[in-house]
């Protein structure tokens, strides 16, 4: 009798079970619970126990559909009323500030890849690529830290930052994706690149929003013996969003996160019970992909592009996220303060996104793709250790946290005597 499936299972499960406790403990410290997913997978992989998992293309379908939950659940949980006041900023966040951090990094690792003692030696489209693949914020790591830790941010930067990682993926993937037909294919002219980009952004928004109204519609009309098969519609309704608007050329990514902001802020049948089984599982999908990424990357490799690695982790920090942020709100002039534009340019995090974007090199076999793999792997694990685990120390440093409120009415205080 074949017991393989059912030994994977049980370790697969034994794994989850110990991150989950393993996350507990590293909440007391201030650790982020997705990085102790990751390094669990790690520990668990073939420079670990030995589990063996080396399926890039498996990993990025399992991606495919964790980060389209992430973000559909993500543009749910968002309240429009809240992000209308920073609608404007968060979009040149997400489009403008994504590109300009990719082209200045890349122009960066281009630099760097010419000296003598680095490990690598990429062409500039190479350098771009890898930069395209790590220029987004990370949607499940933000969401995921700003929402644990339950920070009251002052002048809307909680709705500005959510906005930014839920809707930035979609700009970093298609960097991405063009990089590489570049490498593949040559050059493409400024108008191809042009209409590429308004054919994603145009068709991804347009399905999104027309689909999420046809959800909400068909949702408030079925009418289903069982309560619990809405949850099953629910899920249906993200797989066919995402490929429909990818089928017609559109970006997919973008798609569900528009749809969950329509069908988030919409009359929706059983909407409080369908949002609690989103969350939960959006924990579910966010842990089995840190996991996998875990397991997936093999940590003595990322030894041979270490100087590479922490060269880049501290440029995009300390330069190109801050720099790109500071030219995209120049619009906006004094409506966002020098505080919170430092404040957005410490919340660059990476996470699981970045890491997903990076495999497609792997699979296409574009030349360094293992070295792109690994750096990305390694800057993402930096980002989540110092920007994930000091993100509440910088908020009360630059003063950006709301004062609770003590003040108690006259009336609650004659309810609380009388309770006495």
């Amino acid at each position: 009798m074949n017991i393989q499936i059912e030994i994977t299972l049980l370790i697969g499960s034994i794994i989850l079970l110990l991150s989950i406790f393993i996350s507990k403990t590293g909440y007391r410290f201030g650790i982020p619970a997705l990085l102790m997913f990751l390094i669990v997978g790690m520990l668990a992989g073939s420079d670990g126990l030995g589990i063996q998992f080396n399926n890039p293309r498996l990993a990025q379908t399992i991606g495919m559909i964790a980060l389209s939950i992430i973000l559909f659940t993500g543009g749910m949980d968002t309240k429009i009323s809240e992000i209308r006041p920073v609608l404007a900023p968060g979009i040149m966040l997400s489009t403008v500030g994504v590109l300009l951090t990719t082209v200045i990094t890349g122009f960066f690792i281009f630099w760097i890849s010419r000296w003598q003692h680095t490990e690598i030696g990429f062409s500039l489209i190479g350098s771009l690529l890898l930069a395209a693949t790590m220029s987004s914020t990370d949607s499940a790591s933000v969401f995921n830290i700003l929402r644990s830790q339950n920070i009251k941010l002052k002048h809307n930067l909680k709705p500005m930052l959510e906005l930014e990682s839920g809707s930035n993926d979609p700009m970093a993937y298609m960097l991405t994706i063009l990089l590489i037909q570049c490498m593949q294919f040559g050059q493409f002219s400024g108008w191809q690149i042009a209409g590429m980009f308004i054919l994603q952004f145009t068709v991804g928004i347009a399905g999104g929003y027309l689909l999420g109204r046809g959800a909400v519609w068909i949702t408030n009309r079925i009418k289903l013996n069982n309560k619990e098969l809405y949850y099953v519609l629910m899920l249906s309704f993200i797989f066919i969003i995402y490929c429909s608007v990818f089928l017609l050329k559109g970006n997919g990514y973008l798609a569900v996160y528009i749809a969950g902001l329509v069908i988030g802020n919409s009359r929706l049948f059983m909407k409080r019970e369908i949002g609690t089984f989103m969350d939960g599982i959006t924990w579910l999908v966010q842990a089995i992909m840190f996991l996998m990424l875990g397991l997936l990357v093999n940590p003595h490799e990322m030894l041979s592009v270490i100087i590479t690695a922490i060269l880049a982790s501290i440029f995009i920090t300390l330069v190109a996220r801050p720099l790109s942020v500071w030219i995209s709100l120049i619009p906006f002039g004094k409506k966002i303060t020098g505080k919170s534009k430092t404040f957005v340019s410490w919340v660059g995090l990476k996470g699981a996104a970045p890491i997903i974007f990076a495999t497609y090199p792997v699979i296409e076999n574009v030349q360094g793709a293992n070295q792109i793999f690994n750096i990305v792997f390694f800057v993402t694990i930096v980002s989540l250790l110092v920007q994930g685990m000091t993100l509440p120390w910088a908020a009360k440093k630059l003063h950006l946290v709301e004062e609770e409120n003590h003040f108690i009415s006259k009336e609650t205080a004659e309810d609380n005597d009388k309770n006495n």
